[in-house]
C-alpha cells in the first residue's frame, strides 16, 4: 500500500504497487521494493510517473532481465471533487527487458494480480 500526493491537485491518493522482475544475478530483499515504493510516491506525484520511476530504478540498479510494474490507485480527486466518481481506480504499468517482448510473461504476472 503507498500514498501519495497528486502535484496537480494537491489531492491526496493511495493504492498497491505491484513489482515484478526476472532476476539476472543481483536479487532486491521485499523490504528493499516496499522502501523504494515509499521513497518514489513519498513527494508529490503523478501516478504515471511512480510507475515508471520504480520500474526504471530497478532497471538501473538490479540490471534484471526483466521489470514489470503495474500501479494500483484510488485518487481524491475524483472523489471529492469535479466527477465524484467514489471507488473509481486507475491502473498504470510500466514493462522492462523480457516483458515487453512476451505476452506469455506479462500475462503470467497480470495473472498473479487476481484477487
Amino acid at each position: 500500500m503507498y500514498y501519495s500526493q497528486c502535484e496537480h491537485h494537491m489531492a491526496p491518493f493511495f493504492g498497491k504497487a505491484h513489482i515484478g522482475y526476472i532476476p539476472s544475478g543481483k536479487i532486491a530483499g521485499l523490504s528493499k521494493l516496499a522502501r523504494l515504493v515509499e521513497a518514489v510516491t513519498r513527494r508529490l506525484q503523478v501516478q504515471e510517473r511512480i510507475t515508471s520511476q520504480i520500474a526504471d530504478i530497478l532497471d538501473d540498479v538490479l540490471k534484471p532481465n526483466g521489470v514489470m510494474v503495474v500501479v494500483e490507485g484510488e485518487h481524491l480527486c475524483m472523489c471529492a471533487r469535479g466527477v465524484k466518481k467514489y471507488g473509481s481506480k486507475t491502473v498504470t504499468s510500466a514493462v522492462r527487458g523480457q516483458f515487453r517482448g512476451s505476452s506469455a510473461l506479462r500475462s503470467e504476472f497480470l495473472s498473479l494480480l487476481k484477487e
